[in-house]
């Protein structure tokens, strides 16, 4: 990952940051705006929309089409695309070739992966604990969303089966592609490290207010910080390795545990019933 230079630095760091919001934000988007008629021509023949079916319209839809879908066509069209972008705007550039590096991980990577997926799990349920404590403390309680897909598992716990390996095969490396591969990518070329990790990793955590349902603003403001964590790691494993495999990886595992854990706490949840309220607000 490289830092571009430019004749017109300010410029091209405008550029670069409203590009990778609109990346950010387009692929979300086009996913919903895809799957809304989709589920109307599935109501209109008559087929009955479970829960199941939801997730997989969802999986489909706003991660495959949405993440993965915008990514691929980003590093397709940007060779035709970006010179034109730069010559109506002034910018001169070193070059408009952009690739999202992947290869099979080796030792490093692996270590890697065990890392960050060990410190991103780890923060976020420190994040939590710390949230409850200084409620605790203080006396105040925090009206935090819930998670859609969360809320959607504890009411119908044959969709968390679903979930667990879509995490690994589908969620992790589609939502990488685009917030790391593509986002992340694009704001190294204008940026150092440090607001090339920080960037995206804001707006992968804000994206994430939409996955949130109730609450307070102050309640999902917090959440979101809580997700900030577990999304950082993944932003610096891939400026670490320079391969979108290891940050799809810590993400696939960190959802998969996290859809573990909740399956476990319905099944039994008389036992677990502070676990649930917990991972009802947890940072998918």
């Amino acid at each position: 990952m490289s830092t571009a230079s430019s004749n017109r630095p300010l410029l091209q760091s405008a550029v670069a940051l409203l590009s990778a919001l609109l990346l950010g934000a387009g692929g979300l988007l086009l996913g919903f705006g895809l799957m809304i008629p989709a589920v109307i021509a599935l109501t209109l023949v008559g087929l009955e929309l479970t829960p199941s079916l939801n997730i997989v319209l969802s999986l489909l839809f706003i991660q495959g089409v949405g993440c993965a879908g915008v990514a691929f066509s980003y590093v397709k069209a940007r060779p035709a695309v970006a010179p034109w972008i730069r010559s109506k705007l002034g910018i001169v550039a070193e070059s408009s070739v952009f690739d999202i590096p992947a290869e099979i991980p080796d030792l490093r990577d692996a270590i890697t992966v065990g890392v960050g997926y060990c410190v991103a799990l780890g923060g976020a349920i420190l994040g939590s604990v710390l949230i409850t404590l200084a409620q605790q403390l203080t006396g105040t309680e925090l009206e935090t969303g819930t998670n859609q897909a969360a809320q959607i598992g504890m009411e119908n716990p044959e969709v968390l089966l679903l979930l667990i390996p879509a995490s690994i095969l589908v969620i992790g490396p589609s939502e990488e592609l685009l917030f790391r591969g593509v986002v992340q990518g694009r704001i190294r070329e204008v940026f150092s490290p440090v607001p090339g990790i920080l960037v995206p990793s804001a707006i992968f955590a804000g994206l994430h207010w939409f996955a949130l349902t109730g609450g307070s603003a102050s309640g999902n403001f917090v959440a979101l910080g809580v997700l900030l964590v577990p999304a950082l790691v993944f932003g610096v494993s891939y400026e670490y390795t320079d391969n979108i495999v290891v940050p799809s990886l810590i993400h696939g595992v960190y959802n998969a545990t996290l859809f573990t854990i909740l399956y476990v706490t319905v099944k039994y949840s008389d036992q677990f019933a502070a676990a649930q309220q917990a991972l009802l607000t947890a940072p998918f």
